[in-house]
């Protein structure tokens, strides 16, 4: 006969756990929402080695709270040539240290203080910004909505684990043995595959030990199963992906397996250093004891593979070995299959054809150049093949990152078609506006900008660079509105003849239209770049 009572008490546990994991989904959302892309082009910025990476990744998986927006964003990047496999390594470590602030979160609030009825006005309130606000205050709400609901869910949890006395103890589980401790992971594993968020695992387990479900050695092996369990979406998200992704996602498994390992050996010497800092305090404070033991071993894990990381870098390179060719045009009707893929090649492909004729530019502008002009026939041709190729993508959800990452590319490649026609088919304007003393200063902002914008893709400076270009077209705008009424007085006096005037005013011309799309091809890349990384 079924016990209805003890069925009642599992709903309301799963019920609760149902309402964390909301909770948390929704948070996450809110806050990729206001903040994601800001947290994203941070990361670029600031992930210059492994260790920088390492940090980008803590402060990104914290203020996100979630390990697998991180880690994915890494394979994004990875897989559209943004930043290097090694670089990446560093964020993949970084984000399995942001992943246990979560705890801290739920041990001490959820634990410590009663604020499951305290939170419900909170919730009332980011529910009425999310329905009448807009944009950012909108994204305001739902995180604070979802942060709300993460208590009401560990308040739930709580009360059903009361009754748990009957029905799960910790004799019922595998016992704290070597082979019990890998069951316990195992399940750990499971649970995370099951939730697609260790966070939630988690919360469970510090909900278990709190009511003596489980002792601490068996929660301890929960948790290093659901670290285990995270690499799960990191895995999928390298399914069709370019060799670089592979390599990234594949490093994430590798990792935390090698990270679990770790932290199986180290659940006794970790006990055994807390008892003798302070005895008892492991069963007075098992929940922030757990949460300690979870960021301890993850700290002592990057810290110890933070040197060898090109070392692992190498060893993943020869697992997962490039048999790919790296030509401009690297594109084959195979990767429409997945246009992911398709997506990164054409951005890799379209920056690299932009510096190109940023290159090209610089020479007529200085002729003591370090690059080398260029044949614009051949140039157009090579446009003409990714206009074809990007004409072959298509996505069909217009809610999907993918939907905004194919828009980006096709306005990346309109306007560098049209800043290639004013190269090839209107050189001589700049080579008049270069003996014009007027346009002196202008030409030097000018070149600066073609400089900086030719070193983007190294820095990935973007912010600045997008908002000086902006600057500079509003500057030649303003100066083209005065130059034209100075050109047509001097043809008017006699100090210039008609055909030298029109040459003039055709040079600055080309400057504010060259200026344009260059200000539009930065932007419309970067946006490009964010959304590789969603």
């Amino acid at each position: 006969m079924i016990d209805f009572s003890k069925l009642i008490i599992i709903v309301t546990l799963l019920g609760g756990l149902g309402i964390f994991l909301i909770g948390l989904i929704i948070m996450t959302k809110g806050l990729q929402s206001l903040a994601g892309d800001t947290l994203r082009n941070a990361m670029l910025l600031f992930t210059k080695s492994s260790y920088s990476g390492a940090l980008s990744g803590v402060i990104m998986t914290t203020l996100l709270q979630s390990s697998s927006a991180t880690t994915v964003a890494a394979v994004g990047f990875v897989g559209a040539g943004i930043i290097s496999f090694s670089q990446s390594l560093g964020i993949i470590f970084g984000a399995n240290i942001g992943s246990t602030f979560t705890g801290w979160i739920v041990a001490i609030f959820g634990f410590k203080f009663d604020l499951g009825t305290i939170v419900l006005p909170f919730i009332f309130l980011g529910a009425i910004l999310k329905l009448f606000a807009k944009e950012n205050l909108a994204s305001i709400g739902f995180a604070i909505a979802g942060f709300g609901l993460i208590f009401v869910g560990i308040d739930t949890m709580q009360e059903a684990v009361k009754g748990f006395e009957n029905i799960l103890t910790p004799n019922i589980l595998p016992s704290d043995s070597f082979s019990g401790r890998l069951i316990l992971i195992s399940i750990g594993i499971l649970i995370t595959m099951i939730t697609q968020a260790s966070s939630a695992g988690i919360a469970m387990t510090l909900t278990l030990l709190y009511g003596g479900a489980v002792n601490f050695e068996q929660a301890a092996a929960l948790v290093i199963g659901m670290d285990v369990g995270t690499t799960i979406t990191a895995a999928m998200a390298t399914i069709g992906g370019n060799i670089n992704a592979k390599r990234t996602g594949f490093s994430h498994v590798i990792y935390n397996c090698l990270s679990a390992i770790f932290a199986f050996l180290f659940i006794t010497p970790f006990i055994t250093i807390l008892e003798y800092l302070k005895p008892g305090f492991i069963l007075e404070n098992s929940q922030i004891s757990l949460v300690a033991f979870h960021s301890s071993f993850n700290i002592i894990s990057v810290l110890l593979i933070l040197p060898f990381t090109n070392i692992f870098a190498l060893f993943i390179k020869n697992i997962i070995k490039d048999k790919s060719n790296n030509d401009i045009n690297n594109f084959n009707e195979e990767f429409l299959k997945e246009p992911k893929i398709a997506l990164n090649i054409t951005l890799q492909t379209i920056i690299k054809e932009y510096v190109i004729i940023l290159k090209h530019i610089e020479t007529l502008l200085n002729e003591k150049s370090d690059y080398k002009r260029m044949d614009m026939k051949e140039v157009q041709d090579i446009l003409n093949i990714t206009h074809e190729f990007i004409d072959k993508i298509h996505i069909k959800q217009k809610n999907s990152p993918d939907w905004a990452y194919l828009v980006d590319l096709i306005h990346s490649i309109d306007h560098l078609q049209r800043l290639h026609e004013r190269c090839e088919e209107e050189e001589e304007r700049i080579i008049c506006a270069k003996n014009i003393l007027e346009l002196e200063n202008i030409l030097k902002q000018f070149y600066t900008n073609i400089s900086n914008s030719i070193l983007a893709y190294e820095t990935n400076k973007w912010n600045n660079i997008i908002k000086n270009s902006e600057k500079l077209t509003i500057d030649i705008e303003k100066m083209n509105q005065k130059y034209r009424e100075d050109i047509a007085n001097k043809i008017a006096t006699g100090e210039l003849d008609v055909p030298d005037g029109s040459d003039r005013l055709e040079a600055i011309r080309w400057l504010h239209r060259v200026s344009i799309h260059i200000y539009r091809i930065n932007y419309y890349i970067h946006k490009a770049i964010l959304s590789s990384g969603k």
